[in-house]
C-alpha cells in the first residue's frame, strides 16, 4: 500500500476552459467563449449589471493575492480548516509555451456569489459554465485529496489463476469535495476499502481488448495540441476552429473532426508548395518574434520585411507552375490516401475501366476535386476523392436488398446523387390519401418512398431493424410533461432532430437516433430555444436596425454568408464569420444591394 496525494488543478486559462467545457458540457470553443464573454461583460442582478468572472482570454495561471485571501476565507467558513492548506497554492510555474501571462487566470469576481445563489439570474448554459469556473477556481486553493494506493489480488486455490486490480482508496476527499476527480483523471480507478478474506464469485465476465488507434481530434484535444505546439493565442483558438469548420476543411461528426476532400487537398497543396509556412515551428517562432517586438528586442520593420521578402518569392515561384505540375505534386503527396495499394504495397493508379489510362486528380469548378482517367474524353471513368466514398459508391452500384418491412414490402439500400438512401414500395392506401399535385415526375415514382440515411451513419451497419426504424420516421416518443404535447423524432436535411410545438432540438450524436428515450428527449427540448434549427446557422447577429428583420450568418456550400430577408451577402475570406459584428454585416449588406442594383441596370 502506498499513500498518495492528488493536488488540485489550477484555475482555468482560456485553453483549459475550452477543453473542459467541451469534454464536460459538450460546448464548442466558440460557444464557450460567447457565454464567457457575457459572464465577463455583466449579468443583470436586481437592476445592476454585474460582471461575474474575470477576463476570459488569458494564458495566465495565477490569481491575485486579494482573490486568494477571499477564497481561503470562504473555504474556512464553509468547509472547515481541514480543507484549507497551510499556505496558499501557487500555479505560476505551470504555464503554456509562449504564454504572455498579461492577465490572471479565469475566476469568479466574488467567490461568495456561488452558483446556487445566482442561478435564478442565469440561463441554463450560463449557469453550467459559471459553475465550472467557480468550482475549479475555489478548488484550486483547497487541500489535496489523500488516497491509499492499493493492489487487490485474487488467487484461485493452488495459485494457478491470479487476478489483480490496482487503484486508490479515498482517505480524505480534500478538493474533490466540490470537484469530481474522476472526470478529470479517467485513468484513476477508485477502489472500495476491502479486507483480506474469501470471496464469492457472482458473475465471471470474459472480455477481449484490442489496441485502438489514436482518436480523431475533438475541439478540446485540438485546442490542447495547439497550446502544446505554441500555435495561436487564447483569443484565436475559437476562430481557428471556426475557420476549419465553416470553410469546409473538416466535418464534425459525433464531436470529432473528419477532414474533407477540400481540407486534404488544401493541406497537401500547402505542405508541398508552402512547406515553410505550415511548419509547426514557424508559427511558434513568429510568436516569439512578435513578443520581441512588444518588449522592444525586435525591430518590427525588419521582421515584416524579412517575412514579406521570403513569402513574396514563394508566391511568385508557385504562380509560375502549370496546373499539371501542381496536380502531379498533389498526386504524389496524397498518394495512398486517394489511390489504391496493390499486392506489392505500391500505389496503383491504373484505370479500372479502360485499363490503359492512369488515374489522377482533376478539378471541377462546381463539383470540386475528383479522380479521373488520363484517357478522357475516350474514357469517362470518375470517382470521389475519398477511397471510403469510392468503395461505398462501388458497393452500392446495384441496389442491395435489406429485407422486408412489416407490410411485406422489400426495402432496398441504394446510392443516389446525394448519397445512400432506403427505398420501399408504398401501400395503395397511402398513395390514394396523398393530395394530387402537378408534377413532371413519372407517376411510377409515387409508388415508392425514399428515405435519406443521416450523415454519419455507417451504411455497412444498417441492418433490417435499423432500416425499418428509419423508414417509420417520423415517430412520437411520447408526451412532453411540460405541455402535454407530442415530442416527435425525425430526420431532416441536417440530420436527426426532435420537435415539440415551436421548439426543435438537434441530436449531436447521430447514433442516438436508435436509442433515445422520452426522458432524454424532454431534457433536450427543455434546453432548446423556440424556432427552427439549422446546422447552417453560424451566428445570429440580431435584428436589422431599420426594419427589425433578423440578420444571420449562415454556412453555405461555397463558404459563410450573411442572410437578411431574401438577400445573401458574401463574407470576405479574410473575415472570421464568428467575430463579424452587426455594423460590419450592415456594410456588406449595402454593398450587396448596390451590386444587385448595378447588375439590373446592365
Amino acid at each position: 500500500m502506498i499513500k498518495q496525494a492528488i493536488i488540485p488543478l489550477g484555475p482555468f486559462t482560456t485553453s483549459t476552459l475550452q477543453q473542459t467545457a467541451s469534454s464536460k458540457l459538450g460546448f464548442g470553443a466558440s460557444r464557450t467563449m460567447q457565454i464567457a464573454q457575457k459572464l465577463y461583460q455583466g449579468i443583470d442582478i436586481d437592476g445592476d449589471t454585474v460582471g461575474l468572472i474575470t477576463y476570459m482570454r488569458t494564458d495566465g495561471t495565477n490569481i491575485s493575492k486579494d482573490a486568494v485571501d477571499s477564497f481561503r476565507k470562504f473555504i474556512d467558513e464553509n468547509y472547515g480548516k481541514n480543507y484549507l492548506p497551510e499556505i496558499p497554492l501557487n500555479y505560476s510555474g505551470k504555464k503554456a509555451k509562449n504564454a504572455q501571462e498579461a492577465h490572471e487566470a479565469i475566476r469568479p469576481t466574488e467567490i461568495t456569489r456561488s452558483p446556487e445563489n445566482i442561478k435564478k439570474y442565469l440561463s441554463t448554459d450560463q449557469l453550467k459554465l459559471y459553475n465550472l469556473i467557480w468550482t475549479r477556481a475555489l478548488s484550486s486553493q483547497m487541500e489535496s485529496a489523500k488516497f491509499d494506493r492499493k493492489t487487490i489480488t485474487i488467487s484461485a486455490t493452488g495459485g494457478k489463476n491470479i487476478f489483480k486490480a490496482s487503484g486508490s482508496v479515498i482517505k480524505f476527499d480534500g478538493f474533490t469535495k466540490i470537484l469530481n476527480v474522476d472526470n478529470d483523471n479517467d485513468d484513476e480507478k477508485i477502489l472500495p476499502d476491502v479486507v483480506k478474506s474469501n470471496i464469492e464469485i457472482n458473475e465471471f465476465i470474459d472480455e477481449q481488448h484490442f489496441t485502438q488507434p489514436p482518436p480523431r481530434y475533438s475541439e478540446a484535444s485540438l485546442v490542447k495540441k495547439l497550446e502544446e505546439l505554441g500555435i495561436g493565442r487564447p483569443s484565436t483558438y475559437a476562430s481557428i476552429i471556426s475557420v476549419i469548420s465553416n470553410r469546409g476543411y473538416a466535418d464534425i461528426n459525433n464531436k470529432r473532426f473528419f477532414p474533407t476532400d477540400r481540407g486534404k487537398l488544401l493541406s497537401a497543396f500547402l505542405e508541398k508548395l508552402f512547406s515553410k509556412y505550415v511548419d509547426y515551428d514557424f508559427t511558434a517562432k513568429l510568436e516569439d518574434q512578435l513578443d520581441g517586438i512588444t518588449t522592444g528586442k525586435e525591430n518590427w520593420i525588419k521582421v515584416l520585411e524579412q517575412f514579406w521578402k521570403d513569402f513574396n518569392m514563394n508566391v511568385s515561384s508557385v504562380k509560375e507552375k502549370r496546373t499539371r505540375e501542381v496536380l502531379d505534386l498533389l498526386n504524389e503527396s496524397l498518394g495512398s490516401l486517394i489511390f489504391e495499394i496493390n499486392k506489392d504495397g505500391k500505389i496503383d493508379r491504373k484505370c479500372k475501366l479502360c485499363s490503359t489510362g492512369e488515374l489522377s486528380l482533376k478539378n471541377s469548378f462546381r463539383g470540386g476535386a475528383f479522380i479521373g482517367c488520363s484517357n478522357y474524353p475516350e474514357c469517362k471513368f470518375t470517382r470521389p476523392l475519398s477511397k471510403a466514398k469510392a468503395a461505398q459508391q462501388l458497393n452500392l452500384a446495384e441496389p442491395k436488398l435489406i429485407g422486408k418491412n412489416d407490410d411485406g414490402k422489400e426495402i432496398f439500400l441504394k446510392n443516389g446523387r446525394f448519397g445512400p438512401y432506403l427505398q420501399f414500395e408504398n401501400n395503395k392506401i397511402e398513395i390514394e390519401q396523398k393530395p394530387k399535385r402537378k408534377s413532371k415526375k413519372n407517376k411510377k415514382d409515387d409508388n415508392f418512398k425514399n428515405v435519406s440515411i443521416p450523415k454519419g451513419l455507417d451504411v455497412e451497419k444498417i441492418d433490417l431493424e435499423k432500416a425499418k426504424f428509419l423508414c417509420s420516421l417520423p415517430i412520437s416518443l411520447g408526451k412532453n410533461p411540460d405541455n402535454d404535447q407530442d415530442i416527435t423524432l425525425n430526420v431532416g436535411r441536417f440530420g436527426p432532430y426532435l420537435k415539440c410545438e415551436k421548439k426543435s432540438a438537434r441530436l449531436e450524436n447521430v447514433d442516438e437516433i436508435f436509442s433515445i428515450g422520452l426522458n432524454r428527449a424532454v431534457t433536450l427540448i427543455a434546453e432548446a430555444k423556440p424556432g427552427r434549427i439549422s446546422s447552417s446557422i453560424i451566428k445570429d447577429l440580431g435584428e436589422h436596425p431599420d426594419d427589425k428583420k433578423p440578420v444571420k450568418i449562415m454556412k453555405g456550400q461555397y463558404g459563410p454568408y450573411i442572410k437578411y430577408k431574401s438577400l445573401n451577402a458574401t463574407i470576405p475570406e479574410e473575415k472570421d464569420p464568428v467575430e463579424l459584428t452587426m455594423e460590419e454585416a450592415l456594410i456588406l449588406i449595402e454593398k450587396r444591394k448596390e451590386y444587385d442594383k448595378n447588375k439590373k441596370k446592365k
